[in-house]
């Protein structure tokens, strides 16, 4: 029988998982001041290995759920040694005289070669600045993500006589990891993942340790997984281990058998404090909704002069009304000054509306969240996109446009270019192929317009994925401004997400161009074209160039914008998201 090829692999940081028990009885016979001092120098320890370089690696601490352990220290470090070391290190505290060590793994992270452009960098083909690079280096040299829970499992590929997973040629597997790797990614901004290699190093193959905000998204995903059948058919799994981090200065509250991370209790309090404003104000200025359970309201403070938000608000109100998550919207008055309050029966539609309100005149304060008041918060206007803001204008210097559709999570890069189409679309796949490495990417694609440049989208979960997708975005070809913006005024808005039904593509096409009639006889408009993905002529944004954004404004208020928006919901899968792109 032929040998297998194994695939070429990298090798990063050394990981410790080093699980523990309390020993519980000890704990409450110990005098105040053997806890007080083991307290101490636990707490010590635990911020010292957390506290470390980001260039020397990582460590975390996690209360553990079930009888396999109470405590998980991970420990991410350069060298082997170091891991030995910070093991001996924690015996060498009295905390540990309360511990101990009912399990633990070794291993070190690890980036294999089943993709070929994966292969390409093992052969030393892809530059070191590639995004491919930069995603094999931050896959092998991982921090430890906040994110509050946190899995751990071994594992190992069978070798059964049937389902021999080393007795697979190279392309049967490097399409079973193709395809189970589509699952993962299907899950970015969920989950995330810290793949590591132990083999000589422990009694499996591999380590998985997955973290996630919401401890469902893991178990969603393990489950999915496990009818790919390179789970189904060719892994085996060892225990499983399910906590949740916390900050080393809640050790005693642990020990106390309280909730840890105790800045939960401070952010419910918070949360409940907000809600109960935001209730508060509604009761204070008068206004009594009849919204159905579940509804979100806005309470936005403005220091402008009421008249003045009313007029706006009166323009507003006229497209709000073509929507039926619409409760109300209304400008009242109060000791405070002026006030504006909408109700919606979604989060997801208040969240579109106060993107538009918050751009009212004056606006200081915004208090959002549901009507029954769990989970409100109060954020002051002004500051919180300052870091945003400071990203676009670096870009503008670029020619690449950025912003955040309202009221979603992800940020949008676009930029337009004279190269042509066909060679566009094989560079920005190659870009895309490392954009797909990173949890954080959304999509990238080619998008083209009639009588217009073509234009590449980019889509990101975090400002600053989009940031450092830039760098490789601007170096395409034949990057140019978009049409009717002469780089010293103006201002620009992107419609994203048109996702078109395709059996009503054509009638979309026509209203486009209905629309565009209407444009062109409005007061500061430049320019304006239907942009449509190359690889899926049903997604579709559509780009505007105006003197202002007061102009732009203007025509979103207009009765001929409210009418598009009422005949979109019958062609369009999913509802419009605008980016504005100052």
């Amino acid at each position: 029988m032929d040998r297998r090829d194994p695939p070429p692999t990298e090798e990063g940081w050394y990981v410790l998982h080093d699980l523990r028990t309390i020993d519980w009885d000890a704990w409450r016979a110990a005098p105040d001041r053997e806890r007080e001092r083991a307290l101490e120098e636990g707490v010590e320890y635990l911020e010292a290995v957390e506290g470390v370089d980001a260039d020397r690696g990582d460590s975390a601490v996690f209360s553990v759920v079930g009888h396999k352990a109470d405590l998980m220290f991970v420990h991410l470090r350069p060298t082997m040694s170091d891991l030995d070391a910070l093991e001996r290190e924690f015996e060498g505290t009295a905390f540990a005289g309360f511990t101990e060590q009912s399990s633990s793994y070794v291993s070190v992270t690890e980036a294999s070669g089943y993709t070929e452009r994966a292969r390409d960098y093992f052969e030393g083909e892809v530059d070191d600045d590639s995004g491919l690079a930069q995603y094999i280096r931050a896959r092998i040299h991982p921090g430890l993500p906040e994110d509050g829970y946190v899995s751990f499992y071994p594992m190992s590929k069978r070798r059964d006589p049937e389902y021999n997973w080393y007795d697979l040629p190279f392309d049967e597997r490097a399409e079973h990891m193709a395809d189970h790797g589509d699952i993962g990614r299907d899950y970015a901004g969920k989950v995330n993942q810290i793949i590591t290699g132990s083999v000589g190093f422990d009694d499996w193959e591999w380590g998985v340790t997955l973290f996630a905000d919401d401890p469902t998204d893991i178990k969603d995903l393990l489950y999915e997984m496990r009818f790919d059948p390179s789970s189904s058919k060719f892994a085996e799994f060892g225990q499983f281990y399910f906590g949740r981090r916390f900050p080393p200065a809640d050790l005693d509250a642990f020990l106390a058998g309280e909730k840890v991370p105790t800045d939960d209790g401070a952010d419910e309090s918070a949360a409940s404090d907000a809600g109960s404003k935001l209730r508060d104000e509604l009761d204070a200025l008068g206004v009594d909704a009849d919204a159905p359970e579940g509804s979100h309201g806005l309470v936005l403070r403005s220091d402008a002069d009421a008249e003045t938000v009313r007029e706006e608000v009166d323009g507003l109100r006229g497209n709000f009304e073509h929507y039926d998550t619409h409760v109300l919207t209304e400008v009242r008055e109060d000791g405070d000054g002026t006030a504006v309050v909408s109700v919606w029966e979604t989060e997801s539609a208040a969240d579109t509306a106060r993107g538009f309100l918050e751009d009212l005149p004056g606006v200081t304060e915004t208090t959002a969240g549901p009507l029954d008041g769990d989970g409100a918060t109060t954020t002051q206007s002004g500051g919180a996109d300052d870091g945003a803001d400071a990203i676009r204008d670096e870009l503008d210097d670029l020619d690449i446009y950025a912003g955040q559709p309202r009221g979603e999570d992800v940020y949008a890069l676009v930029l337009y270019t004279e190269a042509d189409p066909d060679d566009l679309h094989g560079e920005v796949e190659d870009l895309r192929d490392g954009f797909d490495r990173y949890d954080t990417h959304v999509k990238t694609a080619v998008y083209a317009a009639d009588g217009a440049e073509a234009a590449v989208v980019s889509i990101w979960d975090t400002a600053d994925a989009a940031d450092t997708a830039s760098d490789f975005l601007s170096d395409l070809p034949g990057i140019v401004r978009q049409a009717g913006d002469d780089g010293t005024s103006g201002f620009g808005t992107m419609g994203m997400f048109y996702t078109v039904k395709p059996e009503h593509r054509d009638d979309f096409v026509e209203k486009f161009g209905a629309v565009g009639d209407v444009l062109a006889d409005m007061d500061g408009h430049r320019a304006t074209h239907l942009y449509a993905n190359r690889e899926d002529e049903n997604d579709m944004f559509i780009a505007s160039r105006w003197d202002s954004k007061e102009d732009c404004m203007d025509f979103f208020r207009s009765d001929a914008f409210a009418d598009t928006v009422d005949w979109g919901r019958d062609v369009l899968a999913d509802r419009p998201r605008h980016v504005f792109l100052a």
